[in-house]
């Protein structure tokens, strides 16, 4: 079985579903390979204008299958190995490669999301959590810490004083106190179909300027002034003259006739 299934229905919208419901979605070595592959495969593909990211069964994820990743310490070791230290390795372009698709990358996250889990749904750009939902760092049961990019994606969102409770404790926390965090976006009874509403408004605006919103602020939310305002108007003059930009200004003209977008240019 697949442990990645991957989707991309007609308004261009890919659904990537987390199939290993019988494991809760228990990250093991098939399922690190078939995450990093299917990032690397929508980076490029620039017909999807969003993506949605679920997992099936119970629950969304319930972390690092151990027992798995144990049995084999060359498999582990391969996971944490890097050719450049400041570099990004397989552990943590599961989370970090969803920062490189160039759309929206929506989580819908139900029941446990543990662990590597939580770290997965960090890379993404929004967190859709059902009432339900449950969240952990996990990794110190393990007399681990998170090292799959939460250094990166937990002090984008969270408080320090937070990100340290819930790493040096490994506490489980509800949606909502997540929502207070700002680990999770929305709270919402049915937490797929509210990430594929917000997909739609999202595809809504020109791919270009999705791309370069999410590239922009990607670069610059802890860069210094300067870097941010010289990529503001670096960005700014390429969508300004792509094609995209004439489309979007015709669309909001003729509500009642919207010409299709072009594929997207923005790199």
């Amino acid at each position: 079985m697949s442990r990645v299934i991957c989707t991309i229905d007609e308004n261009q919208i890919a659904i990537v579903s987390l199939n290993r419901p019988d494991k809760l979605n228990a990250i093991d070595m098939e399922m690190f390979k078939a995450v990093n592959a299917i990032t690397r495969e929508l980076k490029n593909d620039q017909r999807v204008r969003a993506v949605i990211v679920r997992g099936e069964g119970s629950d969304f994820c319930s972390g690092l299958d151990v027992k798995s990743l144990l049995t084999s310490k060359s498999g582990a070791l391969s996971l944490l190995f890097k050719w450049w230290p400041t570099r990004a390795n397989d552990a943590q372009r599961f989370s970090l490669g969803w920062r490189d698709i160039p759309c929206p990358v929506i989580f819908s996250i139900h029941g446990r999301c543990w662990g590597g889990g939580l770290q997965l749904a960090s890379g993404g750009d929004f967190r859709i959590a059902s009432p339900d939902a449950t969240f952990s760092i996990m990794e110190a049961k393990w007399g681990l810490i998170p090292d799959m990019g939460g250094a990166i994606a937990f002090r984008e969102l969270m408080r320090k004083d937070h990100t340290l409770e819930m790493a040096m404790t490994a506490k489980e926390i509800d949606s909502q106190t997540a929502k207070e965090y700002g680990l999770v976006t929305k709270v919402a009874d049915d937490p797929y179909d509210c990430a594929y509403q917000l997909a739609l408004e999202c595809i809504n605006r020109s791919p270009d300027v999705l791309a370069a919103n999410k590239k922009l602020y990607h670069n610059t939310w802890w860069s210094s002034q300067g870097k941010a305002l010289l990529l503001e108007t670096w960005y700014q003059i390429k969508v300004g003259i792509g094609k995209n930009r004439t489309i979007a200004a015709k669309r909001e003209r003729n509500p009642d006739n919207k010409p299709d977008y072009l594929p997207r240019k923005f790199k």
